[in-house]
């Protein structure tokens, strides 16, 4: 696989065809976001797949109506354990590490879904205490992401890019004009 191909060609798909994904696919997904790194390899996140109608709607309800979240095959949220990385990493792992852990995952997760040519899309705009409840989380496990995936139903062009020189500072940061 060209690695930047890929990182290029990714596209968030939000329109999905109502075609099942089979569990050998969603098992190839898992397995790439269990293998992206974390913090002292803690491993500081959890999934939830949700394949329920009933529960995929009140997720919906809970993103701000976003309808493609009901409508795709199946959603994975990924999830911040905040008390396993606070475990080795006190309050800093509990605010930030345990979040970069989840964050890593959720892009193994979109790499790999684009590369078994399914579609997907990172969904952080949701309200986290009503996710929370509807998956029925224990307080130290956090809503990060939800991701819709499923073979998509349309083909998104590409966003433009901001260029390397207006992002990247050499040895310090420096306010572009």
């Amino acid at each position: 696989m060209d690695v930047f191909k890929a990182i290029a060609g990714r596209r968030s798909v939000r329109t999905f065809k109502s075609d099942s994904i089979s569990e050998e696919l969603l098992e190839k997904i898992l397995e790439a976001a269990r293998w992206a790194p974390s913090a002292g390899n803690l491993q500081a996140r959890d999934f939830i797949l949700v394949k329920d109608a009933e529960v995929k709607k009140q997720l919906r309800e809970a993103a701000l109506d976003q309808e493609f979240i009901e409508e795709a095959p199946v959603d994975v949220i990924v999830c911040a354990n905040e008390e396993r990385s606070a475990q080795r990493y006190g309050e800093r792992g509990r605010s930030l590490y345990c979040l970069q852990d989840a964050t890593a995952a959720v892009q193994n997760i979109l790499l790999m879904v684009y590369n078994l040519g399914l579609g997907a899309c990172w969904v952080g705009a949701f309200n986290e205490r009503l996710a929370s409840q509807i998956l029925n989380l224990p307080r130290e496990i956090r809503p990060v992401a939800i991701i819709p995936i499923g073979y998509p139903a349309e083909k998104p062009l590409a966003t433009s890019r901001m260029s390397l020189n207006d992002l990247v500072h050499i040895n310090r940061y420096k306010a572009k004009a």
